[in-house]
């Protein structure tokens, strides 16, 4: 189920409207089921098939075992849409340019060790963005960072969310 956390970032995109993407490394539909909209999976989704022969990403729930048609082709070609090793992950191009493109970057709840996703802060703060870190504990990286607090998500990013929209 979504957390604090994840119910706070939908109460800021609600609040600005249009001025928060969501930019996940997690596989889940959490922050969708918490009401986020704007949201970019740069790891894929689990509830997404592709089709190794078109391409075609589909909305799916149930098993791939036995290799169920594709609905857009009919070859039996589906795997979960979700990125392996070796592979490049989906949105870069939008979300680096949307990095580049901010005021305020936030990153929340990473190790801080996983590319390209861990060099989007230094990105963003070499473009002028305010660089802020909601983490459970420090990165070696932090110093990177504008601001940097510590502790569990449900508590620092409703807490902080509350300081950019208020209470």
């Amino acid at each position: 189920e979504p957390n604090a956390a994840h119910l706070a970032l939908a109460r800021l995109e609600r609040k600005l409207p249009g001025d928060v993407l969501i930019v996940t490394q997690n596989v889940d539909d959490l922050h969708e089921r918490a009401g986020l909209s704007n949201v970019l999976h740069i790891h894929g989704r689990l509830d997404s098939a592709l089709c190794t022969a078109c391409r075609q990403r589909t909305h799916w729930t149930r098993p791939l075992a036995g290799n169920p048609p594709c609905p857009a082709c009919g070859v039996p070609a589906l795997r979960p849409d979700i990125v392996w090793f070796g592979e490049n992950v989906h949105h870069l191009d939008e979300i680096e340019a949307a990095a580049a493109g901010c005021e305020l970057f936030v990153v929340i709840g990473t190790s801080g060790i996983v590319y390209p996703a861990a060099g989007l802060s230094w990105l963003a703060r070499g473009h002028g963005a305010t660089t802020v870190l909601l983490n459970l504990e420090a990165q070696d990286e932090g110093d990177d960072f504008d601001v940097a607090e510590y502790g569990p998500a449900t508590r620092l990013v409703p807490e902080w969310v509350s300081t950019v929209v208020g209470a």
